[in-house]
Parts: C-alpha cells; sequence; structure tokens
C-alpha cells in the first residue's frame, strides 16, 4: 500500500459501529482524521457520502466512502497490511462472516425492539428473542477462552463486541436483562478475553457517558407515551 493515503473516518461518539471500524484501523496502524458528526443536523459531507441510510460510519479512503460497519472492516483488512482481522482459512473465513450476519439479523434487533420500544408487550417479546439468540450463539461458539481467531482480535470478536460492551449498558439504562456473562458461560469468557485487549480498550467510550445518554433516550421513549 501507498504511504501518501488520505483516511477520514466519519462518526458519532459512543456508536457501536463506528466502534467497529476504528477498531479495524487501530489494529492495522492506519492514520486517519476522525470527524465527528451530529445525529441531528448530518453533514453534507456524510449525505453525499452515504445517500442511501445517512448514517455512520463511513470510511473515506482518497475521497471514496465506503458504508457499513462490518463492510468497513473487511475493506480495511483486504486494503492494508498487517494485522489479519479476517481468517487467512476460507472456511474459518464463511464461519466469521456467517456468525456476524446472525449478531446483525437475530440478536441485535430484538435487542433495540426491547430496549426502545415503547410497547411494552413488545419489549417483552423484543426480550425474549433475544435471549434465544444468545443462547444459540453461546451453544455454538465454544471460543474456549480465546478470540475467535486464536490468538488475536478478528472479525467476529470485532462484529461481537456490541454484545459484550453496549448491550449491558443498554440493557441498565432500559431496565430489561437479556445478557450476562454467568448465563451465557461461553459468550462471556469471549467477552472478558475481548475486552481486556488493550487496543479494544482505546476504542471504547467511558461506560458512565455511554449509560447517561441510554438513559437519556429511554426517558423519552418512557414520556412521549
Amino acid at each position: 500500500m501507498a504511504t501518501n493515503q488520505q483516511v477520514k473516518l466519519l462518526g458519532f461518539a459512543g456508536s457501536q459501529f463506528v466502534a467497529r471500524a476504528e477498531l479495524a484501523l487501530k489494529l492495522k496502524g492506519v492514520q486517519y482524521e476522525y470527524i465527528q458528526e451530529s445525529l441531528t443536523n448530518k453533514s453534507n459531507l456524510l449525505l453525499k457520502s452515504n445517500p442511501v441510510h445517512k448514517k455512520v460510519p463511513v470510511l473515506l479512503h482518497n475521497n471514496k466512502p465506503i458504508c457499513e460497519s462490518l463492510v468497513i472492516v473487511e475493506y480495511v483488512d483486504e486494503t492494508w497490511t498487517g494485522h489479519p482481522i479476517l481468517p487467512s482459512d476460507p472456511y474459518h473465513r464463511a464461519l466469521s462472516r456467517f456468525w456476524s450476519r446472525f449478531i446483525e439479523d437475530q440478536v441485535m434487533p430484538p435487542v433495540f425492539k426491547a430496549a426502545w420500544n415503547p410497547n411494552k408487550q413488545e419489549r417483552e417479546k423484543g426480550a425474549e428473542e433475544a435471549r434465544e439468540a444468545l443462547k444459540i450463539l453461546d451453544k455454538e461458539l465454544k471460543v474456549n477462552g480465546k478470540f475467535f481467531n486464536g490468538d488475536s482480535v478478528g472479525f467476529l470478536d470485532i462484529a461481537a463486541l456490541t454484545i459484550f460492551y453496549w448491550v449491558p449498558i443498554i440493557q441498565e439504562a432500559s431496565e430489561f436483562n437479556v445478557y450476562n456473562g454467568d448465563k451465557y458461560p461461553n459468550l462471556g469468557k469471549w467477552g472478558q478475553v475481548v475486552l481486556n485487549d488493550p487496543v479494544v480498550k482505546g476504542v471504547l467510550p467511558p461506560r458512565d457517558v455511554l449509560l447517561s445518554f441510554f438513559k437519556a433516550r429511554f426517558q423519552s421513549i418512557i414520556d412521549s407515551k
């Protein structure tokens, strides 16, 4: 990779999806400019760079936009040398992609429904759906106290970071319970390994700041009823 590269990341502080992109860049040792976006007053650069979803994160590499957090992670892995993020073995690479999609499609949507849906019955339904998905994940992914790839942070570890760090904070803020390490021991052990990695720690926003943000969001939902 040529050295004269312009790399920018459009993000929002506290976003689990932005943290994925940041973690990939830091694992590769890529120098980048971070541009803070506003959720209520989105910049023209963001709207131009992601006209479909109009959301962060967006990676700008030599002014070419790449959107969606896990797409960005794969792009970073393929573009820069150094720390391998996706496994080299095709089978394990396929597993990483499969289970990352499971997290995106089966775990997080019901978590968000349990946290932010104003209807109590829908929230309870979301919590139960999330528990069932986490049960499958805990049963099938026996990482045995290591990273999914073995000895270093990889693609699925990055995808699962939202479960290990963000979900416990969201559930505390919105007064529901779907995840704890005791109930899902394999996920619990795996999560501790990921969260204790020094590079991972460097991209995690302060817990108290996140908790206050999510509590305010939950309260606004309650007040709107």
